[in-house]
């Protein structure tokens, strides 16, 4: 087990001490609410009758203890509000142990309580509650940083750690619970596009996450093994195959907001477990799907913001349509001056050495578009930008243009630089299909980990018909960011990957006593803070020696008293 701080140590013992009074840290019965902070800050001036009989829950923030009356900031979900403990209120009899002992002594900034009152307001014009009684809900046993705010709202001395932050989000909404704005927008975000488009009569639904093909997009699958089955499966990349398997037997739009899994890379905009919204509808083209992303996009923004403009960065977007559109090679052409339509495989090739992109020889053509597009192009695209008509060889799951050789019937959203939505006219001949996937299988024989996989299955499904379908998938984690105008994709995720925790060496007893430290003394050494040897060791021997003597005294511990060359001993001195 590893050593426990000053403060853990004695949160501890107020929680024994709190059992030895009777008083259950962790009560198992309800503790009924009738009222918030936010409620009482904004109504109780108004209807003031409303608020004599409150009972209200939170955890303590602040507390200023002065003698037999004290004020104290609970914080409960949706804010903070001022409470007023005074002894004899809650004490009415003699004993007066609850007031003097367990609010005073024995409750921590951190604890949950329960209060019951009526809300007055003080001398100095605060809105507060007034306790009549309170219980002990819950006993933190550790301590939560101390932000400091001033009363302009500034905050000195922050829990600003990213790391620690996205590691511990528990902590860091319970200190900056301004945070949680962010993730009640990105609630609404799904809220409102769930509601487009079930008032659509589109239905949700739920596919598999452990699949037994990798399919619907290029990436790298994870990959497990079921015991029972005895066969590989795969965390999936897209739920699109079976989305439309649906489609085949007969519903005329499904939809899904459901968790992916690629591994690949993780940076500002990428994390390996993401929220992707995938929607099929029977009956339309990717051409439809643009006026439906528009109406549904503008939908979400002024359902958000109030307006269909939301600052990301330093650019004002605009998400009313009609949006600007602009096929993969006129952007191409436009953002480098090249005309890369007509080029072959070694064409383009040439054309990335130019340019300084980084190739592989297992990048075929469509792989040598995307990284020109990527490097050239995609930052540009600040305004939202349908880029459309991609090579088929980007493309194996779309159908084929009706106009343009080469090319197939798909868009992306680009947002501030970034992909947000991608949509076909979906491929639907089931001998093309197949044909495209043997070409996918060439692809990974070459070395390309991003290559879809065969699915007979799917293949199967096609042969029995599917109607003419359009498909989109949109990066919910990634319109979210756009709606808070956040620039990490840390940050509208509550729990993002992170790498494994470095976990600080476990000392025992026997770590201190290998120094020659006589095993009673080892309690009393962390008792004063020195939770490891190399602490010990760091310290002033004289001091130590003089504490020892005086937690002695303090602790009223019948030890013998170590002699002062032995302490030094401890030191290697």
């Amino acid at each position: 087990m590893s050593a426990l701080s000053e403060q853990e140590i004695q949160r501890r013992e107020s929680l024994n001490e709190l059992r030895k009074l009777g008083i259950d840290p962790y009560p198992a019965e309800a503790f009924e609410i009738n009222a918030n902070a936010v409620d009482i800050l904004a109504n109780y001036n108004s209807d003031k009758t409303a608020y004599k009989t409150i009972s209200l829950a939170g955890r303590i923030m602040t507390r200023r203890i002065m003698g037999n009356a004290s004020f104290a900031e609970l914080q409960d979900s949706t804010g903070r509000v001022q409470i007023y403990i005074k002894r004899d209120d809650i004490c009415p009899d003699e004993d007066k142990t609850l007031y003097n002992i367990v609010f005073k002594k024995l409750l921590d900034i951190g604890d949950f309580i329960g209060v019951k009152g009526y809300v007055f307001t003080t001398q100095t014009g605060e809105i507060s509650i007034h306790v009549t009684e309170f219980k002990v809900l819950s006993k933190s046993l550790k301590p939560l940083p101390i932000v400091k705010r001033d009363d302009d709202g500034n905050t000195y001395d922050g829990f600003t750690d990213p790391e620690m932050r996205y590691r511990m989000r528990y902590v860091d909404l319970t200190v900056n619970p301004e945070f949680k704005e962010i993730f009640k927008i990105r609630s609404k975000v799904i809220s409102t596009m769930r509601n487009y488009f079930d008032e659509q009569g589109w239905m949700e639904v739920e596919t598999p996450i452990l699949q037994a093909v990798h399919g619907g997009a290029a990436a790298r699958p994870f990959n497990t093994h079921h015991n029972t089955l005895d066969m590989p499966l795969f965390l999936r990349i897209a739920n699109e195959l079976y989305l439309k398997r649906l489609i085949v037997a007969g519903f005329d739009g499904v939809y899904e907001f459901g968790k992916m899994f690629r591994n690949e890379g993780m940076d500002r905009t990428h994390n390996p477990e993401f929220t992707s919204m995938e929607i099929y509808v029977a009956y339309k083209d990717y051409i439809w799907m643009m006026a439906m992303v528009e109406e549904c996009l503008e939908l979400v923004t002024k359902t958000i913001h109030g307006k269909t403009t939301v600052m990301v960065g330093e650019h004002e977007i605009d998400f009313a349509g009609p949006y600007e559109k602009l096929s993969m090679y006129d952007s191409i052409l436009k953002y480098t001056g090249i005309d890369v339509s007509e080029m072959d495989e070694a064409g383009l090739r040439n054309v990335c050495l130019e340019m300084g992109i980084k190739v592989d020889a297992s990048m075929g053509k469509g792989k040598l578009v995307d990284e020109i597009f990527g490097e050239k192009v995609e930052h540009e695209l600040i305004q939202p930008t349908y880029i459309t008509d991609y090579p088929i060889e980007m493309t194996p799951l779309a159908k084929k243009h009706r106009s343009k050789e080469g090319l197939v019937e798909r868009f992306e959203l680009f947002v501030n630089g970034k992909e947000i939505a991608n949509a076909y006219s979906e491929l639907n001949d089931a001998i093309d299909q197949k044909e495209r996937f043997e070409d996918q299988l060439k692809l990974a024989a070459r070395g390309d980990d991003e290559a879809m996989a065969m699915d007979d299955d799917f293949i199967r499904a096609l042969e029995y018909g599917m109607p003419p379908t359009s498909g989109l998938g949109i990066g919910i984690d990634r319109l979210v960011m756009m709606m808070t105008n956040q620039q990490s994709i840390q940050e509208v995720l509550f729990f993002p990957q992170m790498r494994a925790e470095k976990k600080a060496k476990v000392y025992s007893d026997a770590d201190f006593i290998a120094l020659g430290i006589p095993a009673e003394w080892v309690p009393v050494l962390q008792k004063m803070g020195f939770n490891t040897p190399e602490e010990l060791k760091a310290g002033n021997p004289n001091k130590v020696f003089n504490d020892l003597g005086g937690m002695r005294k303090k602790m009223k511990l019948e030890i013998t008293m170590p002699q002062k060359e032995e302490v030094m001993s401890w030191f290697g001195l």
